[in-house]
């Protein structure tokens, strides 16, 4: 069974020919005003979902970052936008549709973390934005690559760091956090929001990212920080910027950034 594309139109170019302007653009404009991290070592990051006129530039950087792994097995986790269930979602597809092609499933990290935490598929959860504007970047920069997919809705952050684990203990294996953060606020009240955010994450302080923070996906934040904490890696903010960066509206922006751990 395959995981057709379900926002493609939308949240990102249909056709793989609009899709490669995206990214030449934003790797040529990252490229001409920054310089990227040398970080070759990075298994894991976060990255925004929305619509990739808004947040891809941000998700972008992070991917380049993946690329340098040369990991080749994902396990792709983001919060259920679409309906309300307990637990997690483990896809049930043998491939992964996007404009440039097909992702086939790591079938091997599927077997094992269907067996190993007991997860079942709630088909309807995964037609799930929050992971599917992902997949395009995935099959972009990474050749031969695998994925599985997880949504989570009602589930606890604990539960998702024993997955994070188990995947970064596996060889060849890494993880994509999917969130964005505030949502609807003016500029200034967005900004002081997301920062709260980003010091939690970089200072790795679960007891802050309670204090303040609103990322939709805030239990796969907290998750990725309990596991980075328990396996002891650093967390790099890669970038930070709002929707008005892209519409020149301060009135009601929503945030996004980007990490990696290492």
């Amino acid at each position: 069974m395959k995981r057709y594309m379900s926002v493609a139109g939308s949240f990102y170019p249909a056709r793989a020919v609009e899709l490669e302007r995206y990214f030449e653009h934003f790797s040529e404009f990252y490229d001409e005003n920054f310089k990227l991290p040398n970080i070759t070592q990075s298994r894991a990051v976060i990255v925004p979902h929305a619509g990739h006129i808004y947040s891809g530039y941000t998700a972008n950087i992070a991917y380049r970052i993946l690329q340098r792994s040369g990991v080749k097995n994902f396990v792709v986790i983001g919060p259920s936008h679409r309906m309300a269930f307990d637990g997690i979602s483990l896809g049930d597809y043998e491939a992964y549709e996007t404009p440039f092609g097909d992702i086939n499933r790591a079938d091997g990290l599927y077997e094992k973390l269907k067996e190993k935490f007991s997860l079942g598929c709630i088909e309807a959860a995964h037609s799930e934005h929050s992971t599917e504007v992902q997949f395009p970047f995935i099959k972009e920069y990474i050749n031969d690559v695998n994925i599985v997919e997880l949504v989570y809705s009602d589930a606890k952050a604990d539960s998702i760091s024993d997955i994070i684990d188990f995947v970064l203990e596996q060889d060849d294996c890494g993880v994509i956090i999917s969130t964005d953060l505030s949502h609807f606020y003016n500029l200034d009240d967005a900004n002081k929001l997301d920062s709260i955010c980003l010091s939690a994450i970089e200072k790795l302080d679960l007891d802050m990212l309670s204090s303040g923070c609103e990322a939709c996906g805030m239990i796969g934040i907290r998750a990725m920080m309990i596991s980075a904490k328990k396996l002891d890696l650093k967390p790099h903010i890669l970038d930070y910027r709002t929707s008005a960066d892209v519409s020149d509206d301060s009135s009601r922006v929503v945030g996004y950034m980007s990490a990696c751990f290492s």
